[in-house]
């Protein structure tokens, strides 16, 4: 079975204060949910932001802290 998706399609990405610290790219939703988590654990504090996004459609699926 053929997909036309991509196999890293759902992107990570960290900011502090507005500027890119940190991204990543993972083939599962369920992988790239999992790395929320775990970042938010890590790198979660005062003027950070982490988002999830499916590049296949552009949907935004996740963001971190809930309101900017």
């Amino acid at each position: 079975m053929s997909s036309n998706h991509s196999p890293a399609r759902y992107h990570l990405t960290l900011t502090s204060d507005g500027r890119p610290a940190m991204h990543g790219w993972w083939g599962s939703e369920g992988v790239a949910r999992g790395k929320v988590t775990s970042w938010i654990g890590q790198w979660g504090r005062p003027g950070a932001r982490i988002t999830l996004i499916d590049e296949d459609t552009g949907t935004l699926l996740t963001t971190w802290p809930d309101k900017a």
